[in-house]
């Protein structure tokens, strides 16, 4: 196995959490009976210390300018607090270097130094959803796709915000080590060993806005709590007393979603939760989130997804126990 060496770049200004997340993860493996695990180096510009965007100091082991990734070696590039103009030794650095690197990672808004440098042109990448928007205006060449909480194409892997880089991290100490050594730090870490990279970022309730009125909000939660209910318009204008037209009306204005839409994401969250997790049938799992029938369970999943709940479960869900 090639990849045993990581480089974290540090600078003033990064977001703690980016850092210390992956880097729990990666040395975590070191603890795994049997297992070196990673040798991980930090470097900063100048070797100096850096400062980091919650006011803790973190003092890396080396000078960034000396440092040369190459075949064998984790480039982690960790997010931080950006003004309008990069720090330019890093960028530089960056665009001579980091191609070099035999794994490429962004965790966060390191994503943007990526595409500063030109390292992510022609890709597909993901960053944290505040900056999305900004990276796919700045970087065309950038495929910016702001659902997932990671993504990887090729040699780069790019992740969504803050914890996603743990996410991300073991996902590659999976991919290094198997799955065995994952779910030990996993465990150790008390995080799930595994949110499927597709993930959105956001579930169903975050990513609609909270209605500001009490009944609209009670509405949301009798959803969330019963998706098997009868959801349609009428039961739940029925429950916020108001009459159908003025609950639809009412609550797109103050949730962004039509009340269909809103349930439909409820619903499809359920479900995948149930695939990822347990071993329930498809038409069981159906009849629990509300759709009565395997078809219209495939239909829903289809159009949010892209794929089926067999080809989501096969992808995602628990692994069949190996055979003795």
């Amino acid at each position: 196995m090639s990849l045993r060496n990581v480089l974290v770049v540090l600078y003033d200004g990064v977001q703690s959490l980016d850092v210390t997340g992956p880097v729990e993860v990666f040395s975590g493996v070191a603890r795994c009976p049997g297992r070196d695990g990673y040798a991980i180096t930090t470097v900063s510009p100048g070797g100096a210390a850096v400062r980091t965007n919650s006011g803790l100091t973190l003092v890396p082991d080396g000078d960034l300018e000396s440092a040369r990734p190459g075949p064998g070696t984790t480039l982690l590039v960790p997010g931080g607090q950006y003004s309008a103009r990069f720090e330019p030794r890093l960028t530089d650095w960056l665009r001579a270097y980091g191609a070099r690197a035999e794994r490429l990672v962004a965790v966060c808004s390191g994503a943007l130094l990526l595409a500063e440098a030109g390292l992510l042109d022609g890709r597909r990448a993901t960053s944290h959803w505040d900056v999305c928007e900004r990276m796919s205006g700045d970087y065309p060449a950038v495929t910016v796709d702001p659902d997932p909480i990671y993504v990887r194409d090729g040699p780069v892997a790019t992740s969504a915000g803050v914890t996603a880089g743990i996410d991300l991290a073991l996902a590659l100490v999976e991919e290094d080590f198997g799955r065995d050594v994952a779910l030990l730090i996993a465990r150790h870490l008390v995080v799930f060993l595994r949110r499927p990279g597709n993930q959105a970022q956001f579930s169903a309730q975050l990513a609609a806005q909270t209605a500001r009125r009490e009944p609209l909000r009670d509405v949301q939660q009798w959803i969330t709590e019963h998706p098997a209910g009868d959801l349609g318009v009428e039961a739940l204008a029925a429950r916020a007393a108001l009459s159908p037209r003025h609950f639809s009306r009412a609550f797109r204005a103050e949730t962004g979603v039509t009340p269909g839409r809103y349930v439909e994401r409820v619903r499809v969250e359920h479900a995948r939760r149930l695939l990822e997790d347990g071993r329930e049938g498809v038409a069981q799992i159906s009849r629990e989130c509300g759709y009565g029938t395997p078809e219209a369970l495939r239909r829903a999943f289809v159009r949010a997804l892209g794929q089926s709940p067999a080809e989501y479960r096969r992808r995602f869900g628990p692994q069949p126990a190996p055979r003795p």
